[in-house]
Formats: C-alpha cells, sequence, structure tokens
C-alpha cells in the first residue's frame, strides 16, 4: 500500500522543471529582440544559473541556438539568444476542395520544404476538384507527399516535431475523427490512419482554425494567450470558414466547431448548400457563386491555368474574375457587381458575429485577400448597418497578412508552438534533459 504523499516531492519537481523549462523557451520565442541569458532571467524571475541551465538544455536539444556575442561590450559579452533555425520542424498537412499540400516550417518560422498537388495529379480521383473523391485515394496521396517532405528535410539534419492534419470540415481533434466535410463528400472518418505511416505524432484540424493561428505574428505564436490581439479571420474558398481569435487563443467552442460561418443562413429563400440548408453565406459568397455570378464555370479545371506555376494557389481560381475587373468597361461594371454582392452576404453574416463576440478586426483570406479592395466597399456598408456599436468603433477590415496555404503554415505553426509551450517531452526525448541547478 503506498503511502500519502509518497512520490508528491519528485512530482512537484518535475512540474517545476516543466514550468520554467517552457518559460525561458518562450521568453527567447517572443522577444522582439534576441536576448541574452540575463535579459532572460531578468524577464522571467528565475536565477542566473538556473537559466543558464535550462538554455543549455533547449540549445543541446537544437531548439535555440546562440549567436556570436556582441562586438565592443566592456566585460564579459552577452551571448544573444534564438529560435534554432533548420533544426527541428512542423509538418503541417491539408486536403481542400481544390488542392492538397504538405508544408514544413522550422522554429525561425521559415519554410524549408513543401508539395502541393491538385486534383490533377491524385490518381484515380474522377472530376476536376476533391468533391465526392474517395478519402482513401486522397489521403493516401497526402501521406505519400508527406514522406517526400520528411525525407528531404532529414537528408539535410532537420528533425520532425510533429503532424497537423488540416480538414474542411466538423473536426473531433481530440477523438482524430472528421464528422463531416460537406464540401468534399466526407463524413463518418478517421483520416489519420490513411496517410500511412508518419515518423511523428499526427494530429487534425479544421483548416480554418489553423489559417487563423497563421495570423497571428510568428514569435506571438509560443505566447500563452492574452496578448490583446483579437478578430476574426475569413478563409474564402469554395467553402466559407472563420477562425476567431480572442486575445490571441483560438475559440473552438464545446467540440471544437466554431466559426463554420459558411454556413450561416444569409438568405432562406436563396439556393441549397450542399449541407442540405437553403440560402448559405457559401452559396452567395462562396469562390463558385462569384465565378458562377460571371457566368463562369466554377470547375477549377477550367478556371485556372495548368501548370506547376498554378497548382494549388487558392487564389488562382478567381483570376478571371481579377482580369474582369481590370478589364474596363460593361465587364469590370458586371464583375465589381457580382463581387458587390459577395461582399454585402459575407457583410450581413459577419455583422452577426461581431454583434455577438465585439470584435473590431476582419482578416480577408484564401481567394478574398486577392478581392479584398473590391469586397471592401459593401461589406462595410453592411457593418456599418447592421452592427449596434458601428457609431462609435469602426471595424477594421483588411487582407490576412498570410494568405497563400495559410492552414499548412497555421498546421506547422501548432507542432511547433506545442514544443515551444512544454519543451520538456520533446528534450526528454533527446535525452536533453536534467534537473537545473
Amino acid at each position: 500500500m503506498e503511502l500519502p504523499g509518497v512520490g508528491t516531492p519528485k512530482a512537484r519537481q518535475a512540474s517545476l522543471r516543466e514550468h520554467n523549462l517552457a518559460l525561458v523557451a518562450r521568453s527567447v520565442f517572443g522577444a522582439a529582440e534576441p536576448p541574452s541569458r540575463a535579459t532572460v532571467a531578468a524577464a522571467t524571475g528565475l536565477t542566473r544559473a538556473t537559466v543558464g541551465s535550462l538554455v543549455d538544455q533547449l540549445v543541446a536539444g537544437r531548439v535555440v541556438a546562440e549567436l556570436a556575442p556582441s562586438p565592443g561590450q566592456v566585460g564579459r559579452p552577452a551571448v544573444p539568444l534564438v529560435p534554432a533555425p533548420r533544426t527541428v520542424v512542423g509538418l503541417g498537412l491539408e486536403v481542400n476542395v481544390d488542392y492538397v499540400g504538405v508544408r514544413a516550417l522550422d522554429l525561425s518560422g521559415a519554410t524549408v520544404a513543401e508539395r502541393h498537388e491538385d486534383a490533377r495529379g491524385v490518381a484515380g480521383v474522377v472530376g476536376a476538384d476533391f468533391s465526392g473523391s474517395d478519402p482513401v485515394r486522397v489521403l493516401a496521396r497526402v501521406g505519400e507527399l508527406a514522406r517526400e517532405v520528411v525525407a528531404e528535410v532529414e537528408a539535410d539534419g532537420m528533425r520532425l516535431a510533429g503532424v497537423r492534419l488540416a480538414l474542411p470540415g466538423l473536426v473531433d481533434a481530440r477523438a482524430g475523427f472528421l464528422q463531416v466535410a460537406p464540401n468534399l463528400g466526407w463524413e463518418s472518418l478517421a483520416p489519420v490512419p490513411l496517410l500511412g505511416p508518419l515518423p511523428a505524432r499526427v494530429e487534425i484540424a479544421n483548416e480554418a482554425n489553423l489559417a487563423g493561428l497563421a495570423q497571428l505574428p510568428f514569435g506571438q505564436f509560443a505566447a500563452s494567450g492574452h496578448d490583446g490581439t483579437t478578430f476574426v479571420h475569413v478563409s474564402g474558398d469554395v467553402g466559407i470558414g472563420a477562425a476567431i481569435v480572442l486575445d490571441g487563443e483560438l475559440y473552438l467552442g464545446r467540440h471544437g466547431w466554431a466559426g463554420e460561418i459558411g454556413h450561416v443562413v444569409v438568405d432562406p429563400a436563396g439556393p441549397r448548400c450542399r449541407c442540405g440548408a437553403t440560402g448559405c453565406l457559401e452559396q452567395l459568397a462562396g469562390k463558385d457563386a462569384i465565378l458562377r455570378g460571371l457566368g463562369l464555370d466554377p470547375g477549377p479545371g477550367s478556371t485556372r491555368p495548368a501548370g506547376p506555376e498554378a497548382d494549388g494557389a487558392p487564389a488562382a481560381g478567381l483570376a478571371p474574375v481579377a482580369r474582369a475587373l481590370a478589364a474596363g468597361g460593361e465587364t469590370a461594371d458586371r464583375a465589381r457587381a457580382v463581387v458587390g454582392r459577395a461582399g454585402k452576404a459575407l457583410g450581413t453574416a459577419l455583422s452577426t458575429l461581431v454583434n455577438l463576440l465585439d470584435l473590431d478586426t476582419v482578416l480577408l483570406g484564401g481567394v478574398y485577400e486577392a478581392l479584398a479592395e473590391d469586397l471592401r466597399p459593401s461589406l462595410e456598408a453592411e457593418l456599418r448597418t447592421r452592427v449596434l456599436a458601428s457609431p462609435w468603433e469602426r471595424i477594421a477590415v483588411r487582407p490576412a497578412p498570410v494568405a497563400g496555404y495559410a492552414a499548412l503554415t497555421g498546421g506547422a505553426r501548432a507542432v511547433l508552438r506545442d514544443l515551444v509551450q512544454a519543451p520538456v517531452e520533446y528534450l526528454e526525448h533527446l535525452g536533453t534533459t536534467r534537473a537545473p541547478s
């Protein structure tokens, strides 16, 4: 029989070490300028000896790197500390309606390897996109692309920390289960086993949420939240998703399903959606709806240029719209009217979100990033009309700072964020942790 309290001191010591190691890592990653050990000690309140020991562990694990001391300093020169480049990578995977992709980011935030492919490159997929596709074939191909990227980064001496798979639909991240992805025609699916073997843990998430995470400044992704960054990021494509970020943290809702703004009803008498309802926002403001408004075939095979320069580019499907807007005359007038109607529908849906959550910033991502200036007039007009607080508080509407393949970036960052917020598990796996002095 175990006596009460036996083992508790060791548990407390381990917990304290984990906490302090994470505190030091976040201090380095979140710093505006490369800090020294003394700067980290002052910022964290830890002793210099403790910080020195913990930094040594992070350096040994190639999570943190040391720069050359600054010249011209009096006394012992301070050694600046930075996130280690090209040592550890997070891997983001994505299945979208128009493309699949893989992106590897290192701890400095740089993309070190990536692959993108549309439906034309996936064997056994019938049609111009992945709507109604076989998830077994599609996810197997994503796994192949991921293994290519892993082989590339490992050949360059980098180590994989983890993997996030972004999917467009209701995702139960805790169970690793996709409930439904209406625009893919997938439901009741455990996607991770279908990827095949990968040398790190794979988790899944909603693609719009990961795209929203990508909009946070890179150093900030390692923070603990409550930093004053609050916005809604709207990802426009065939479907429309939203990521709600409150004080630097994603708001996920009870089941992790928050942000499905594409299925907010804007016009109850509107067209039927793939989800079964009528008048959903994506049927009035999604990419396909905008193309149809101009009399264009929404299929990516007919609206996107062929060739490697166009593979999977999220905004490429609206290239005909951009050309029409730039054409002048009646063609441009018609295009502006179509985009204006989409902006009005988008503004109607967003005004409800703003009234409910007291948001002050809207970031337009995906295909909306390229159309932001043309969407803005009608979108902002709806916000001014429908947001109760608009006479006193202007809602900022601007293009998302990270637009191209944002969910891939967000997925890789989510892996690296987990490592920086809790580095002890990673370092113990490498055998580089020890009790601080």
